[in-house]
């Protein structure tokens, strides 16, 4: 039997049930667009995040104290025990080396700033001019924090665009002394940024030079050091000589950890790729549900068409060429409906993309190949026991039947 003939066979047969077809093809198509919805989910969390880092800059190093060795984790810098505190000497001591860029030291901490009878609790973050580069901020009124000696306290305060709305209302913020804590603060800038940055939110927040934020909470000792590799070549190199000149400042101890935001990068890229073949897979189930119902629906077929079926072998069809049209019908099925579903999926991953975008929507490349190849695998592999029922049908008994 030629190709050509067993195509149009299988096509005859699925005309001449239009509902039951309809039915399959239907189960099928949901199948194929849940797979590509979801994975197009996935694909669209691991790019955002990924994104957002890349953003912030890819040689990028962030130096904490405590070992992670020790703890068996990353330290926690804001409630844990280091055995040395970072110091505003360490980050400018880090400048000294030729394979960084830039050093940002940064003292966290939580603060009532008030203004004109209203105040609210932020996070105040003390750091140095360095910050704004290094972290890619943009500035939305005035200017940053002033260059000069990161050890001399300045009254002068950026606050993030939340905390300026929420204080000054329409009222003008630039030149305004505000009172952080138990001090005062001019405002000399207003950050546009949005997101969040080192765990904090952008918008909600308020920078102080390092130095004030330290007399401020009283702490002399830094949450963490940001170091700008000069280039991506340069980072493993940027990490060895800030271990070096660490050790060589805390007497010989190795006792802070240095996190290569590409690394973190690559981390979080492989989990959310791995999220994506997961809800990926989970689609896939809804795949082998309808599996199971064209397996269904040809078992019906073979009673249905018992006469047909014992025609052909009267007429010579062997029991293979039987399985063949079977298997053909089967696969003819699954292809329209993989057709069908990658159109209701790239439909529904359109509209997502409408209702959320900022989220960058859209199916992995390989998601489309690998839900029809599973639909079609799916369907064969469900059609064979139909098929063989099917040519192990005697055909004196089926004639008689019919």
């Amino acid at each position: 039997m030629r190709p050509a003939d067993v195509a149009g066979f299988a096509l005859g047969s699925l005309k001449g049930y239009p509902l039951r077809s309809a039915l399959t093809l239907l189960a099928m198509s949901i199948g194929v667009a849940a797979v590509v919805v979801l994975t197009s989910l996935g694909e669209a969390a691991r790019r955002y995040v990924t994104g957002e880092f890349a953003s912030l800059g890819t040689h990028l190093l962030i130096v904490v104290p405590g070992r992670s060795e020790t703890a068996g984790a990353v330290p926690n810098v804001f409630v844990g025990q280091t055995p040395r505190d970072l110091t505003v000497a360490d980050a400018s001591a880090l400048t000294r080396s030729g394979f960084v860029a830039r050093v940002a030291p940064l003292s966290l901490g939580s603060a009532p700033v008030a203004w004109g009878g209203r105040e609210r609790e932020v996070p105040v973050l003390g750091s140095t001019a360095e910050l704004l580069p290094l972290r890619r901020w943009t500035m939305a009124q005035g200017v940053f924090l002033p260059p000069g000696d990161p050890d001399r306290a300045s009254a002068v305060c950026v606050l993030g665009t939340q905390v300026r709305r929420e204080l000054f209302g329409p009222a003008r913020a630039l030149g305004e002394w505000v009172r952080i804590g138990d001090r005062r603060f001019r405002v000399i800038g207003v950050l546009a940024s949005e997101g969040r940055s080192i765990g904090l939110d952008v918008e909600d927040m308020v920078v102080v030079p390092v130095a004030s934020a330290q007399m401020l909470f009283n702490n002399p000792s830094l949450a963490r050091i940001l170091v700008e590799a000069r280039s991506r070549e340069a980072i493993p190199r940027a990490r060895e000589a800030v271990q070096a000149i660490l050790k060589a400042r805390h007497q010989g101890e190795e006792d802070v950890t240095v996190i290569a935001q590409d690394a973190v990068l690559a981390t979080f890229d492989r989990i959310l790729g791995a999220l994506t073949l997961t809800v990926g897979g989970i689609g896939a189930i809804s795949l082998l549900v309808a599996g199971i119902l064209v397996m269904n629906v040809m078992l019906v077929v073979v009673s249905q068409r018992r006469g047909e079926i014992g025609l052909l072998v009267a007429l010579g069809a062997t029991g293979r060429a039987i399985r063949v049209l079977f298997l053909a019908e089967a696969a003819l099925l699954s292809l329209a409906g993989a057709a069908v579903g990658l159109f209701l999926g790239e439909g529904g991953s359109w509209a997502l993309a409408q209702a959320y975008p900022r989220l960058p929507l859209g199916p992995p490349p390989w998601a489309a190949g690998a839900a029809v190849a599973v639909a079609l695998a799916t369907g064969l592999l469900f059609g064979v026991l139909p098929a063989r029922r099917a040519a192990r049908l005697d055909p004196v008994e089926a004639l008689a039947r019919r």
